[in-house]
């Protein structure tokens, strides 16, 4: 009898890890996404300032802006340097 209580235990758990993995799935690839997107805006960031030395051009590399061109892309980055410009 004590048997069959561990391995009905063991299988309720095993059930829980299984829903509870399902549940917390999308909300965890949406932010590595945003996390992979971010370092490769961070990157654009590093690689325009690069650039722009000899334009004199420069985006400050911080998470907010890494973050902001991440998820804009290309035109993010476009606006943060038209916004540098102006100011």
């Amino acid at each position: 009898m004590d048997n069959i209580n561990t391995i009905i235990a063991f299988l309720a758990c095993i059930i829980a890890i299984i829903i509870f993995g399902k549940i917390f799935i999308l909300p965890l690839k949406k932010i590595l996404k945003l996390l992979l997107n971010s370092i490769l805006g961070g990157l654009l960031i590093f690689i325009i300032n690069w650039i722009g030395t000899a334009f004199n051009i420069h985006i400050g590399l911080n998470v907010v802006t890494a973050i902001f061109v991440g998820i804009l892309g290309l035109p993010g980055a476009i606006l943060l340097i038209i916004f540098t410009m102006i100011l």
